[in-house]
């Protein structure tokens, strides 16, 4: 499921005209990354990695709209942040990743 769902940014991220290459590359290698440590997780924090996923997703949304709705954009990236806080003792590679996505989206204006 979590997988399926980064699968989805991925092909968003792809069709989107509004993110330059550069940045899609580097947007895409981050969710590579992040599919490899959401592989990682045991079912015990399979729930708060859909979570995190979640707003990933949110954050894509909000990176590849034609109109740009600043509060929406604000509102994706404090969930992201605080979604991976809980993991950033038990699965620090996963909380760089994650946090690594939102300055990048940050720095494109979001």
């Amino acid at each position: 499921m979590i997988e399926d769902r980064i699968q989805q940014i991925e092909a968003r991220l792809k069709e989107s005209a509004r993110i330059p290459g550069p940045a899609r590359e580097e947007l895409l290698s981050l969710l590579a990354a992040l599919k490899a440590e959401v592989g990682t997780l045991d079912r015990k924090h399979e729930e708060d990695a859909r979570s995190i996923a979640g707003f990933v997703d949110a954050s894509a949304h909000e990176a590849t709209r034609a109109e740009k709705q600043p509060k929406l954009a604000e509102a994706a990236l404090n969930g992201l942040t605080a979604s991976v806080e809980s993991f950033e003792a038990s699965h620090p590679k996963l909380a760089e990743v994650v946090n690594q996505i939102a300055v990048r989206l940050s720095n494109m204006g979001l």
